[in-house]
């Protein structure tokens, strides 16, 4: 992507999980201007919470130059974790509320380092109810999601 000078880099994200933990998978949706970007990817054992943080992390690696950013999710746990909780969790040490180690503070970790170089504003979209670049993630996700899993079907099934 070229540098931002004004533009607004837009980006959509979603996860998806077949069990929580099991196979799961994530969607971004990128838009700069008239340019728009898909990318989704999977893991055979994950939890939802996790891969909506993976649609985050990896729609931000795109990014190159510092830029601002409109991102959009439909996880309240990524969302307020970003714009409420991390703040907190940094302070005590990557300890939460009840003095427990935060869950998933690796991905926390990367979503910090990748956030820096950019202006975030985070922005919650309500799931599943006809919000264009919120299903077409979520199509990404669930796509991902199914060829991992079939990738898993097949190895198990010639072991």
């Amino acid at each position: 992507m070229k540098e931002n000078k004004g533009k607004i880099v837009e980006i959509f994200t979603d996860g998806a999980c077949s069990g929580n933990p099991g196979p799961g998978g994530y969607g971004s949706l990128l838009r700069y201007g008239d340019v728009t970007k898909e990318i989704s990817g999977c893991a055979r054992d994950t939890t939802n919470n996790r891969m909506e943080m993976m649609a985050v992390i990896e729609a931000l690696r795109l990014l190159k130059r510092p830029s601002r950013v409109r991102l959009y999710t439909d996880s309240r746990y990524v969302m307020q974790g970003m714009t409420e909780w991390i703040s907190g969790w940094t302070r005590r040490n990557w300890t939460n509320s009840q003095k427990k180690p935060v869950v998933n503070r690796d991905l926390w970790e990367k979503i910090l380092e990748l956030s820096r170089s950019h202006q975030i504003e985070w922005k919650w979209v309500r799931g599943h109810k006809g919000h264009p670049e919120n299903e077409r993630c979520d199509w990404l996700a669930r796509n991902a999601l199914k060829k991992c899993k079939k990738s898993s079907d097949r190895r198990s099934a010639g072991s």
